[in-house]
């Protein structure tokens, strides 16, 4: 469990509890992480329904808070941020659309689940971060189509034992 503030990894990067100075960075991270890497799973218009120029900044930033949130930082930058909820539900795990495939996304996930005290996990995983997960020994509950702005997204609904 993280019993600090701030935990030093490897002295290249740290994670961090999640703070509202940190809002416009995650924002800007999730939206390009979404349209340049998420799109080799998904149309223009999916991914621009998922992650739209005008994120509700106010609610985005709140859930965040309200969750046990984390952020990766390398060079004094955001390279990735994820969070949790007190009932075990992976609402968000980003990394960086330049720092893919370099532990990263592990390490974020590996602090997150940690610290929560449920033994079952969930998430909605794209089809992108479906392998990921698997990885992890998440397994595929259903597939579903979520709709928004009448576009559908599929996605997975995936949990994992600890």
């Amino acid at each position: 469990m993280l019993d600090k503030n701030i935990l030093k990894i490897n002295n290249k990067i740290f994670i961090e509890k999640y703070k509202e100075k940190y809002y416009y960075e995650v924002i800007s991270l999730f939206y390009n992480t979404i349209h340049s890497i998420n799109i080799k799973d998904y149309s223009k218009k999916q991914v621009d329904v998922w992650a739209s120029k005008n994120i509700d900044i106010k609610k985005f930033n709140k859930s965040l808070l309200e969750n046990f949130s984390i952020v990766a930082i390398k060079n004094d930058m955001i390279v990735g941020f994820g969070d949790i909820n007190i009932e075990g539900y992976l609402d968000r795990l980003y990394v960086h659309k330049n720092y893919q495939r370099k532990g990263i996304g592990t390490l974020i996930c590996d602090n997150l689940e940690k610290n929560i005290s449920y033994r079952k996990i969930i998430t909605h995983s794209s089809i992108t971060a479906k392998p990921f997960f698997k990885s992890r020994n998440y397994i595929i509950i259903k597939k579903q189509y979520v709709k928004r702005n009448n576009i559908y997204l599929k996605n997975y609904v995936m949990e994992k034992y600890l």
